[in-house]
């Protein structure tokens, strides 16, 4: 097989305690044109992270020492939002959802095929770089609640405050300020974002309403801009109101 050109500042962090898997893909990940470095836990990452910076990390939720649930909390806690990619074992429920809630962007249950690794983080690494997200826009500011939307310099605050969004998320959010009281199915939110012959799925999507609903209210599980329209997709209701009582 042709070895692939490694791609530019494409470096991959592998965190595992097997080194049978880290060797594994190493070899894999650098055949598929991405740079690879490995750690063998969690001890240390951060200061990993200030010499070298990679593109995405995957990292093993359970490991000595440090486990990945702790390095995770730590890196968001620290506002650093490089893409994490969770690999869980198939039982860790909980754990997993967890790991979404303080800043996972996918997980993996192990065993795994590297084949399917390899598609998450490309996946992953697209939601991160929306398209249309990365050129500021000549338009006035959108405010909805106590939060406004700046176009100009692609960031959202709420009451001044400025909150960590990526370019992956502001995307998503500008897209659905863009349609306001519209339902916008799961697909039909990829194709806008990333065209119709885009690989990233529904669950990508979903793990970014789901950080945007906890930047956006207090309790995601009830929220109040971002609605779910059972059966249908996803509408931005700007003032708060219940999606049903709006498109019946």
């Amino acid at each position: 097989m042709t070895t692939l050109p490694v791609r530019t500042n494409m470096k991959i962090l592998v965190v595992d305690d097997d080194p049978d898997l880290r060797d594994l893909l190493r070899e894999y990940l650098s055949r598929h044109g991405f740079s690879v470095a490995v750690m063998h836990d969690g001890d240390g990452l951060a200061a990993r992270l200030e010499r070298e910076r990679p593109a995405l990390i995957v990292l093993d939720l359970m490991m000595p020492k440090v486990d990945g649930l702790t390095a995770l909390r730590d890196l968001r806690a620290r506002n650093d939002d490089v893409p994490v990619i969770l690999l869980t074992a198939r039982s860790d429920e909980i754990d997993r959802i967890v790991g979404l809630e303080i800043g996972a962007d996918d997980y993996l249950g192990k065993p795994f095929s590297p084949r399917e690794l390899l598609a998450r983080i490309n996946a992953v690494l697209r939601r991160r770089k929306t398209p249309d997200a990365a050129v500021p826009e000549q338009r006035e500011n959108y405010t909805f609640g106590p939060f406004v939307l700046d176009f100009r310099s692609r960031t959202l605050t709420r009451d001044a405050q400025l909150l960590t969004l990526s370019d992956g998320e502001y995307g998503l959010l500008r897209l659905l300020v863009n349609h306001a009281m519209q339902v916008l199915s799961r697909e039909r939110i990829i194709e806008l974002l990333y065209g119709a012959d885009s690989d990233v799925n529904d669950r990508g999507i979903d793990v970014q309403i789901w950080r945007l609903r906890r930047l956006l209210d207090e309790d995601a599980q009830s929220p109040r801009f971002i609605q779910t329209v059972r059966g249908r997709g996803y509408i931005f209701v700007p003032d708060g109101q219940r999606a049903d009582m709006v498109t019946g």
